[in-house]
């Protein structure tokens, strides 16, 4: 065969593979190949919505937007980007080569404007518009950013927000959330973020086969996130914060009919606009700061319950017939639980009830736990709503624990003995509360026998949800019990030996129960549990101080919050 013919057939071969290619690119791949092009002439342009203003419960605004201003470049429509990119150094006083690499680093498409600044300041913003002739291709678009009008106050009740990390991304995708979305970190931004969160919207449009703009084909608005009506009182919180400012510890006011949190304050506390504003400095100092200022005391952390547990003992106690109104104790400032004395703060005499919940009395407690027996305060205990979350409408909620025989046998490997059980009946040992669940406990005297479950989100969108939110359960007390206990406490304030006393001053009544809990290597915590007005409660309060000494100090601030609360009308 000569070498034209082997040219000839090599010819043919080479256009009948090319023909076959074109076949099969023209018809049968031709479905997928029209959809791949159509979708390279379409791009999406985001367009952002504001996430839900957080108001209080008299309909303050505690947390909205502000609107923040992004630079962006549309490089369509500039020809000589790095002398555009020059120009716009100066104004925003940055680097040229950040905003180059930034460009580089977002460019998708001549059509999709890359976002080369965020948050800029209005000032620099209007700077921009005013140039823009001369600035081809820039875009200033409005973006709405989280803005805390009170700064700090009521920090750990809303939470902050930040760009959604993997272990939330992970279990959030399938609900629509993405890489780079805001959202909640802790208190209710946390817990509502699924309605706060706006929906974004954006516009399509067609771009030719370089990627430039040719026209729009729709237009979705974006959605705003829903608004939030909470139970706190911006006033009393207030209060609260600035009497507890630079103490270690935490308040909680609620509403002991309803559960509703009137104030939940805890010290230290942070700013989350630092997370609005990316002050990684500051956000790093938050997290290595020993005093651990992101946690919420008042339901996230858990101590020992001290003598505000007594009461608990008391319920058993009376329930059980172990002792009755006329019941006494000699106390002589300690007295021996099998060979070891266990002590009392004090030489008190011969005390009944009322008497042992008015001075604190140690001794009485002992007898009387010991007469009642372990299980018995522990099922009491758990009666009161201890060892488990109230289920308050906001995360991380600690459990606590009330310790009891079986547990000990299993967790600690040992038997029960008198002397824990001595423990035991002052709130020492294996107990552990969180001063919300302490703030319950005192609730149900309050309202005379209802344990409520406290919540913070009273309406969304306008629509009032209290009625959802509130779960109200009888404790299976007898109204003496009630009444004999509530008197104890009452006297606690208004008697002269009394270990809140110092309350009796006040303008209204009030009645609760001290507590110094002790705790290894260091200072005791100090406990205030109670309510007021005494006939007609309104408020319950809880205060404690972390490593705050006696509990007398706990009534200190309550007095002063009590105080201020009523000179500015607030009871």
């Amino acid at each position: 065969m000569d070498r034209e013919k082997i040219v000839g057939i090599a010819v043919i071969f080479m256009f009948l593979l090319l023909g076959l290619g074109v076949l099969n690119i023209e018809v049968i791949q031709s479905r997928q190949y029209r959809e791949l092009s159509n979708k390279n002439c379409l791009r999406l342009i985001p367009q952002v919505g504001a996430r839900g203003i957080i108001f209080d419960s008299e309909g303050d605004i505690i947390v909205d937007n502000k609107l923040s201003y992004d630079v962006m470049l549309l490089p369509q429509n500039t020809k000589q980007p790095t002398q555009v990119l020059n120009s716009v150094s100066g104004i925003l006083g940055a680097s040229p080569d950040n905003l180059k690499k930034a460009f580089n680093e977002g460019f998708i498409a001549p059509s999709v404007p890359i976002t080369i600044a965020k948050n800029i300041d209005i000032k620099k913003a209007i700077a921009l518009e005013e140039l823009k002739l001369d600035l081809p291709g820039i875009i200033i678009q409005p973006r709405p950013q989280r803005r805390y009008p009170y700064g700090k106050l009521a920090s750990h009740v809303l939470g902050y927000v930040n760009e959604i990390d993997r272990w939330r991304l992970t279990k959030l995708e399938d609900y629509g959330y993405k890489t780079k979305d805001i959202v909640g970190f802790g208190g209710v931004e946390e817990k509502y973020d699924y309605y706060l969160r706006q929906e974004e919207g954006g516009l399509s449009v067609e771009v030719d086969h370089q990627g430039r703009f040719m026209r729009v084909l729709g237009f979705k608005p974006p959605r705003n996130g829903k608004d939030m009506q909470l139970t706190l009182n911006i006033k009393i919180q207030k209060i609260v914060e600035d009497m507890l400012r630079d103490r270690k510890g935490c308040v909680v006011l609620m509403d002991p009919f309803s559960g509703e949190i009137v104030a939940m304050a805890s010290s230290p506390d942070f700013n989350p606009a630092v997370f609005v504003d990316k002050a990684s400095s500051s956000i790093l100092d938050l997290f290595n700061d020993s005093r651990s200022p992101l946690i919420n005391r008042a339901i996230s952390a858990t101590y020992p319950a001290g003598s505000v547990f007594k009461v608990i003992v008391a319920a058993a106690a009376l329930e059980t017939g172990k002792i009755n109104l006329h019941t006494t104790f000699l106390c002589q400032g300690g007295t021996l639980v099998g060979n070891k004395e266990f002590a009392c703060w004090n030489k008190h005499g011969e005390q009944d009830l009322t008497a042992a919940i008015t001075h604190s009395c140690n001794v009485f407690f002992y007898k009387t736990g010991l007469m009642v027996g372990p299980q018995s305060i522990h099922d009491y205990a758990v009666k009161f709503g201890l060892s488990k979350p109230t289920s308050i409408d906001l995360p991380y909620e600690a459990a606590g624990l009330i310790s009891s025989p079986l547990w000990q046998k299993i967790h600690k490997f040992r038997n029960w003995f008198p002397g824990d059980t001595a423990n035991f009946s002052i709130g020492q040992g294996d107990v552990l509360v969180s001063p919300l669940q302490m703030a319950r406990v005192y609730a149900v005297f309050a309202n005379k026998g209802y344990l409520v479950k406290p919540y913070v989100v009273k309406a969304i969108e306008s629509k009032d949800i209290s009625a959802d939110q509130r779960e109200i359960e009888k404790v299976p007390l007898k109204n003496s019990t009630i009444d004999y206990i509530r008197q104890g406490l009452r006297n606690v304030v208004s008697n002269t030996g009394g270990t809140g006393n110092v309350l009796s001053t006040l303008p209204v009544s009030v009645a609760g129960k001290t507590g110094t809990a002790q705790a290894p290597n260091g200072q005791p915590h100090a406990w205030f549990a109670g309510f007021f007005p005494y006939k007609n409660p309104r408020f319950v309060i809880c205060v404690f101080l972390e490593r705050g000494g006696p509990g007398y100090l706990s009534c200190v601030l309550a007095k002063e919050i009590i105080q201020e609360m009523s000179v500015q009308g607030l009871i």
